[in-house]
């Protein structure tokens, strides 16, 4: 399969069948988090891999967790930072960001359904696993196998902004519903 049909077929699944993910394709999965490039090789995730039913009930203190019989807690270090000069933005969140999206695509390689979330409280997550102050919980990737199976994907032909609307040539310029 090419890349680009791989990336169509992924997407977030919300609910899960009880069924673990095999060591083996678990593995795979993190080894597609660990070849993932990050801003000067820095490498800040540091990955709690989360499989244990009372553990995936210590998630769901912080988010809920759709059923999935394994949760990844994505956390970035902060102790090596790469920080843009010119404003500060730290490259960390991109990093952690590429590093969970080749998890994901690895992951439906193998027919895996992944869900990245984002919207979960850090501190309880910080508390329930002992995580230093150093190192923020970033993202929650939940895997297992799909309950109602994969979305269709097709789907980003009418679930998608045409590439006019979201890329420009040579310089910025807004898109309005009249095409200017």
């Amino acid at each position: 399969m090419n890349f680009l049909d791989l990336a169509k077929q992924r997407c977030s699944i919300r609910s899960y069948i009880n069924k673990p993910v095999e060591k083996e394709k678990l593995e795979y999965i993190l080894e597609a988090g660990r070849v993932a490039p990050s801003a000067c090789n820095k490498q800040p995730q540091r990955i709690i891999a989360v499989q244990d039913p009372e553990n995936i009930k210590k998630v769901q203190k912080a988010y809920k967790t759709f059923g999935a019989p394994c949760v990844l807690i994505i956390c970035r270090d902060e102790r090596d930072a790469l920080v843009r000069e010119f404003d500060n933005k730290c490259s960390g969140d991109l990093d952690i960001g590429i590093v969970t999206d080749h998890m994901m695509l690895a992951a439906r390689q193998l027919g895996i359904g992944s869900l990245m979330v984002g919207l979960f409280d850090p501190r309880i997550i910080r508390e329930e696993f002992g995580i230093p102050e150093y190192i923020q919980p970033t993202a929650l990737l939940m895997l297992g196998y799909p309950l109602n199976g994969f979305l269709d994907p097709n789907r980003h032909l009418t679930q998608r902004k045409p590439l006019n609307e979201t890329v420009m040539m040579e310089k910025y310029c807004e898109w309005t519903s009249k095409g200017k």
